[in-house]
């Protein structure tokens, strides 16, 4: 990468500023931005809004119109150049007379990665790649994940008393948490292409796993519900049924199925794994279905399952400022965990407080 001056990393900070507009309403594509800078002057920018629409370059270059001839441009991902419900990023800017691409990482799909670089450069664009890279793939860790493991990006959610407790005994779960915790998850569900759960949390709450808040502009689009459910235990009056989205319910056994999808859900027959629906299989059909990131609110069980089998890539703990003693249950059931050293180790990247709460963030390691 080229010598750098302090002005391409603040522009580059722009253009992912841009590119988190997308956030909640990109998927399934990446959250893309772009700045085109002319003689220390933006002359345009752009960010990726929505499947089918414009291209975060193509905003960018109409808003610059002449004045993208000789620029710079500042992109957070690879160009595209591929046509598909667009056309080629890669032909609009070398048609627009763009003479330098400063891109932040490559686009990992294989129908893109590494042909939008060569294909600049074969137009006489200077390219140069790398400038806050880190910062570009984790706004698309999904994206990137889907493409790279074939399964999409999985992040745990736990609502969770201080001494680690989820629920009563009974069940009783509602609230643990605050009002201002249960907004922040919210932004967590907008972000995700779906939310997972297992039958017994259908079962015992009857959940809607929509996007609740109107502040949250996701365009009209709501996560897709998966529900796992290996004996379709499912009712055909559960609520979720009812709201706007996709209900999916992944099976090992669809001989009832028939039930369900008059009520309105998507029966999927699923490998059996130990009896239950088999987790990575589960993962690889999300990825085939192009969701990048995936929210789990889930029970112990269903929980202790996903991390026993490495298919949770972060976890977001909320904990409460209470204690439920002992008559409750546990974050994690893990029968298979049964010495000290089978504990998983975690890295805390992020710890602060919501509301009354305290928000901790950490993957395992």
């Amino acid at each position: 990468m080229a010598d750098l001056k302090s002005a391409d990393y603040r522009y580059m900070a722009q253009a992912l500023r841009l590119a988190r507009r997308g956030n909640y309403t990109a998927h399934p594509n990446p959250r893309v931005g772009c700045v085109l800078v002319r003689s220390d002057e933006v002359v345009g920018e752009g960010w990726h809004r929505k499947t089918g629409e414009a291209h975060a370059e193509i905003n960018a270059l109409a808003m610059a119109g002449d004045k993208a001839e000789g620029s710079t441009a500042y992109v957070t991902l690879e160009p595209c150049s591929h046509k598909g419900k667009t056309r080629p990023c890669t032909e609009a800017l070398i048609q627009a007379g763009v003479a330098r691409v400063i891109a932040a990482t490559g686009d990992p799909n294989p129908r893109v990665s590494g042909t939008g670089f060569d294909k600049l450069r074969e137009a006489g664009v200077d390219v140069d790649i790398g400038l806050m890279q880190a910062e570009a793939r984790s706004l698309n860790r999904g994206f990137i994940s889907r493409f790279t493991q074939g399964r999409p990006f999985v992040r745990l959610k736990i609502a969770a008393s201080l001494d680690g407790k989820t629920a009563m005994s009974n069940g009783d779960s509602q609230w643990i948490t605050g009002r201002a915790a249960r907004r922040d998850v919210q932004k967590l569900r907008a972000e995700s292409g779906a939310i997972l759960t297992g039958v017994s949390t259908v079962i015992a709450d009857d959940p809607s796993l929509t996007v609740r808040d109107e502040s949250i502009d996701t365009d009209g689009r709501q996560p897709v519900r998966i529900i796992l459910d290996s004996k379709l235990k499912m009712s055909p009056t559960a609520r979720m049924l009812t709201l706007k989205g996709t209900t999916m319910v992944f099976c090992v056994d669809d001989t009832d199925r028939q039930e369900l999808e008059d009520a309105g859900a998507d029966v999927c027959l699923l490998p059996a794994n130990r009896g239950q629906t088999d987790l990575a299989a589960v993962m690889q059909k999300l990825a085939e279905l192009e969701i990048n990131d995936v929210l789990v609110e889930a029970g112990p069980l269903l929980a202790g399952s996903l991390m026993s089998a490495g298919l949770v890539d972060e976890l977001v703990i909320y904990q409460a400022p209470h204690m439920m003693g002992s008559e409750t249950r546990d974050m994690l059931t893990t029968p298979d965990w049964q010495a000290l050293n089978q504990r998983m180790d975690l890295d805390i990247v992020d710890i602060r407080k919501i509301g009354k709460d305290i928000r901790i963030t950490a993957r395992p390691q």
